[in-house]
């Protein structure tokens, strides 16, 4: 084994020292949002910044320099990342996820991606558009993989494809991982909002995948992981509440971005057009709907890290979470979205019409949460079907990815 070990700088940082460093870089992201935007990637600063700051490796094994950290710490920092830049938070989000994804392989897949590179960064998308032949010792894939988040900043990504016998007949849903030298991408990513996260799509023509990176995403649903590291806790978490409620941490973080930014405003002394109030600070009217937003945020990042708190929990147990809390993790995580996104309107009603001047950053914020918390995973219709169906004991479930 190769692994290497954590330089003192590299050493597992407390939850608080995580947090405080997220909250260091909040002024460079806003600084940067308007280029990350307009170059449709994550500014390099902020890349570099993050990468010195330990922020990409929240999930990484300590074996080899991470911090691997909680989900709870997870959710910690990448809220506060969103914080300062959308794009950011998100970039962030998603590649600490798929690291952590990493965790869950065989430790010959982990030496693959950080042996040699303990700072390799790791993209994903999850959905199996790929098609697959078996061959000696693993699979030939060829395929398209749309909506790459961070796919510009990573050395490897996790793909779902197929996983099929000698036959060519589909036998399981498999993650493979593949290094990036080894896909092409393709700029295709061009939105309304979120623009900065790069979500292109990865191209793969006929990539040798070897059978020890390609992880069961059927037996991952059900708690099977081939980490030969039972011990690790982290890895130990369930699936898909992690791949889910990940996503909802920026939609906090940017429902905290308007709030920031109409406080600013009002402590600046901005009035109510067409009406005696001079300062919009003194309207009841004000007042109440900041207060209301100001507890959907609340309520929004109760219930956040309650679920967070559930997967770190039954980790820590050394139990596979239930379905039912599962399937509430899937709740929470569309509620987390829906109050966050309720928060962020009455913040820009508050604003008023100026919120969509080019150079408020309210309109940045609001397109970047509109765009973000419309991933599939998030949907809170589905979660609430999905929810309410294991509330009632229907086996028949609307998603296998509970």
């Amino acid at each position: 084994m190769t692994t290497t070990s954590a330089s003192p700088q590299e050493r597992p940082a407390s939850v608080s020292a995580l947090k405080a460093r997220a909250t260091a870089l909040v002024s460079l992201l806003k600084e940067n949002a308007a280029v990350t935007e307009a170059d449709r990637r994550v500014a390099e600063e902020n890349i570099k910044a993050l990468a010195e700051a330990g922020l990409f490796k929240l999930t990484v094994p300590r074996r080899f320099g991470g911090h691997e950290a909680g989900l709870r710490t997870f959710l910690e920092v990448t809220t506060e990342l969103a914080r300062g830049c959308g794009s950011t938070g998100w970039v962030t989000t998603l590649v600490n996820v798929c690291n952590w994804m990493v965790g869950l392989y065989p430790e010959q897949a982990q030496e693959d991606v950080w042996g040699e590179d303990p700072d390799a960064r790791v993209c994903g998308v999850l959905a199996p558009s790929a098609s697959s032949r078996a061959v000696d010792g693993g699979l030939i894939v060829t395929g398209r993989w749309g909506f790459a988040s961070g796919s510009l900043h990573s050395q490897w990504a996790t793909l779902g494809v197929p996983v099929v016998d000698a036959a060519g007949q589909q036998v399981d849903q498999g993650a493979a991982l593949i290094p990036l030298r080894d896909l092409t991408i393709e700029d295709t990513w061009r939105v309304a909002g979120m623009r900065g996260t790069g979500s292109n799509t990865l191209v793969a023509d006929e990539v040798f995948v070897p059978t020890h990176r390609i992880l069961s995403v059927t037996q991952g649903v059900q708690g099977t992981y081939p980490t030969e590291h039972k011990d690790e806790v982290l890895y130990r978490s369930a699936l898909v509440p992690v791949l889910a409620l990940v996503l909802a941490g920026p939609q906090v973080g940017l429902a905290q971005a308007g709030m920031d930014v109409v406080k600013s405003s009002l402590a600046k002394g901005k009035g109510i057009s067409y009406t005696f109030y001079e300062r919009a600070s003194e309207a009841p009217s004000t007042q109440i709907q900041l207060a209301e937003a100001a507890q959907l945020i609340d309520t929004a990042r109760l219930h956040l890290m309650r679920a967070a708190d559930d997967i770190d929990n039954w980790a820590a147990r050394s139990e596979y979470m239930p379905f039912e809390k599962r399937a509430r993790v899937r709740m929470d995580t569309g509620y987390v979205a829906r109050r966050s996104r309720e928060a962020l309107d009455l913040l820009l009603s508050i604003q008023g019409a100026g919120s969509f001047a080019e150079a408020n950053p309210l309109q940045r914020i609001w397109r970047d949460q509109e765009t973000g918390s419309r991933h599939a995973v998030i949907n809170p219709a589905i979660a609430g079907e999905l929810y309410g169906r294991a509330l009632l004991g229907i086996e028949e479930q609307v998603t296998p990815l509970i």
